[in-house]
């Protein structure tokens, strides 16, 4: 397929599907689309730089790019990823700044749909249809400013700065209402209320970013997991968006999937390989 998306004035189609698959240690540098870009990895956890903050995507989440929004990217292990482009004047009932939002069911399907039949341009009526449900469901989407959010608040930020400093550690919610003078049910409600989430999912969030961070400090897997309690064996592989690295020259690398072909890079990403991490 073309390595940019036809969504140019006067196209007849409401979004364009790229089902992408890519060598490791490709790279984009900062720019600026015309149109919207939804960007989810289907293996794993991919990270994106958008102005001045890092996003992550692991999977069942997706980063949310406005038009004209300046982001780069690169990825240093294989990527499969979907990335959904919406025309400009689609986007104006979509979220005004980049998001992390979560992939709904009816979402999954309907690409995993389109990618089981080679859509990459809906172009029949059944189709069209179908793509205006993909662009409802962004509309819908639950947004999170960030993967993990922090806050200021008074009760609940020596608690998180508490965690972070040591994120493998065991303790319950019951504790650390403790240490704060609170109870485990106003903890909770603080979470809820500050960070948009419950307390023990934005645990796991931070135990799978700082196994990402004890890679670059080269320590082995066991290692990481042990320290960092994650829930479930991954494969982690880490690299740092490099907006001045230039686009490998590689041979098109097809979608063994989709059968859909790009020369360009996915956006950059830290990927936690996963067995689940797919549209099916």
């Amino acid at each position: 397929m073309a390595p940019f998306p036809d969504l140019g004035p006067g196209r007849p189609y409401p979004l364009a599907c790229r089902i992408l698959h890519f060598l490791p240690k490709s790279s984009i540098q900062r720019h600026r689309s015309p149109w919207g870009e939804l960007n989810f990895a289907l293996s794993g956890i991919m990270e994106i730089g958008i102005e001045d903050t890092t996003y992550l995507s692991p999977p069942h989440y997706a980063i949310w790019i406005p038009p004209q929004v300046p982001h780069c990217c690169q990825n240093q292990a294989e990527v499969h990823y979907a990335c959904i482009d919406v025309p400009a004047a689609a986007c104006a009932t979509l979220p005004a700044t980049p998001c992390t939002l979560e992939i709904s069911p009816v979402m999954r399907a309907v690409l995993a749909d389109f990618e089981r039949r080679g859509v990459a341009y809906p172009d029949t009526p059944e189709d069209r249809r179908l793509a205006q449900v993909v662009i409802d469901q962004i509309r819908v989407a639950r947004a999170y400013a960030s993967y993990l959010p922090s806050t200021h608040d008074a009760t609940l930020a020596p608690i998180l700065a508490a965690l972070q400093r040591q994120p493998g550690d065991k303790r319950g919610a019951a504790h650390w209402a403790a240490t704060a003078g609170i109870t485990e049910r106003t903890l909770l409600r603080h979470c809820q209320q500050h960070l948009g989430m419950p307390f023990n999912e934005w645990r796991q969030r931070l135990r799978v970013v700082s196994a990402l961070e004890m890679l670059d400090a080269g320590h082995p897997v066991q290692t990481r997991g042990a320290r960092t309690r994650l829930q479930h064996p991954v494969r982690l592989h880490r690299h740092v968006p490099a907006p001045d690295r230039p686009i490998p020259r590689q041979r098109p690398q097809t979608s063994r999937r989709a059968g859909l072909t790009s020369r360009h890079a996915a956006p950059g990403c830290i990927v936690i390989q996963a067995p689940d991490a797919s549209l099916a």
